[in-house]
């Protein structure tokens, strides 16, 4: 007899161990180049993954990389610099204009290794000419609370950036660039992880208006004429691996479900309203608890993605916080149904915990301390609600990401 909630954070971990850097770069990583060797990157993973470098090709080795605070690894030839996430910060601007140095001016011989992962968008961060830091936080932050898509969001990045949108290819220029990526996108463009600063980008200015105008954004008449004549960039040459996506992390959870007698049903990659996937995957478990779903108990319901918030509240939490308290509100103390819904990077929002647990007593013993789920969930208050009933799912910064990992337990 399986303890659910041990099991659901099983689960959990292997989806986070099948995508560390340990584990999946060294089957990509080339025969080490000859002459000059510049490592640099942003994300969450960059630091690790350039460890790890580091130990399979040793020196000489330069360049920079660049990591959310608290992703920090202790390199001997790589500088490894902390910034803001998800909100770019002068620290970031100053990190990107050493790290754009480190790359200017280079000859064709050399050897550019380019690691890329989850967060480098607000990290790898240098506002086009014309617009501030300060107009950039501000559209990046409309564009968070609004409920944008992260394509969307990251079009819209490239256009007021002079490295996003293969910008940065162009910089490294006559060099050869080698890009490495641990997706953290659905679907896994690459052109999006990162805002790919060192692949071919088809999205137009018009584009990137477009989605302002819809989510009713304003900026100024100057920011608007910069995104406006903004091009394409296509980079000709251009060997891109990616490592790790979503798809490995739901394969390998799935893999233990079967190895413990649960049947595992994967969703793949989701995408859209948290709130309204969690009351969707509530009927969805429900039906299968009644043996009129897809697959019968006991099965685990498994997906990944990247949903999205609208932000109408003042309390603190993220999209998982969200997803697993708009599913136990829905679900309303269904016996034998519990899930956890986390973020692979160890930081889901605003909180410090990486997600949180639900089972069918979730919603009683928050009345029992006279909380209301619903009133929190309307703040959007998800990381309050559960570590006031000891429900949150704490790990850390994982050193990885490729987004969300939800799991729903329907037992007999």
């Amino acid at each position: 007899m399986i303890n659910p909630k041990e099991f659901l954070e099983e689960l959990f971990h292997s989806a986070i161990s099948a995508t560390l850097p340990e584990n999946c770069l060294p089957t990509w990583l080339p025969s080490k180049p000859k002459g000059r060797l510049i490592i640099i990157g942003a994300g969450k993973a960059a630091a690790n993954m350039a460890k790890i470098i580091e130990k399979k090709w040793g020196g000489p080795l330069e360049g920079i990389v660049i990591v959310p605070y608290g992703y920090s690894e202790s390199c001997k030839w790589v500088k490894v610099i902390e910034a803001s996430h998800p909100m770019p910060d002068v620290t970031a601007v100053e990190a990107t204009t050493k790290l754009i140095n480190a790359v200017s001016f280079l000859k064709k011989s050399d050897t550019v290794i380019c690691l890329i992962s989850g967060g480098g968008s607000s990290l790898m961060c240098l506002p086009v000419d014309g617009v501030s830091l300060e107009e950039k936080q501000k559209i990046t932050s409309s564009l968070l609370k609004c409920g944008a898509a992260i394509h969307e969001i990251n079009c819209v990045r490239k256009k007021l950036s002079a490295i996003k949108g293969g910008k940065l290819a162009n910089i490294c220029k006559p060099a050869s660039v080698i890009t490495l990526i641990i997706s953290d996108i659905p679907g896994n463009d690459i052109s999006m992880v990162a805002s790919g600063p060192t692949v071919t980008d088809a999205s137009t200015g018009n584009e990137a208006l477009e989605i302002l105008d819809r989510y009713r954004i304003k900026i100024s008449q100057e920011v608007r004429t910069i995104i406006k004549s903004s091009k394409p960039i296509n980079i000709d040459k251009s060997d891109v691996r990616v490592l790790a996506t979503s798809d490995d992390a739901l394969i390998a959870a799935s893999n233990l479900a079967l190895k413990n007698n649960i049947v595992p049903y994967s969703l793949g990659d989701l995408s859209g309203d948290a709130r309204l996937l969690g009351e969707e995957h509530a009927d969805l478990a429900i039906q299968i608890k009644r043996r009129n779903g897809p697959v019968l108990p006991p099965c685990v319901i498994i997906s990944g993605g990247e949903t999205t918030v609208k932000v109408r509240g003042n309390g603190c939490g993220g999209r998982n916080g969200e997803y697993a308290l708009s599913l136990a509100l829905k679900l309303n103390g269904q016996t034998n149904i519990r899930a956890l819904a986390c973020d692979t990077d160890g930081i889901d929002g605003s909180g410090n915990n990486a997600g949180c647990f639900i089972s069918p007593s979730t919603l009683l013993r928050a009345e029992s301390l006279g909380i209301s789920a619903k009133d929190m969930l309307n703040q959007n208050d998800s990381f309050n609600f559960f570590n006031t009933i000891d429900d949150l799912i704490i790990t850390g910064p994982t050193k990885t990401n490729v987004n969300d990992f939800r799991a729903i337990l329907i037992s007999n």
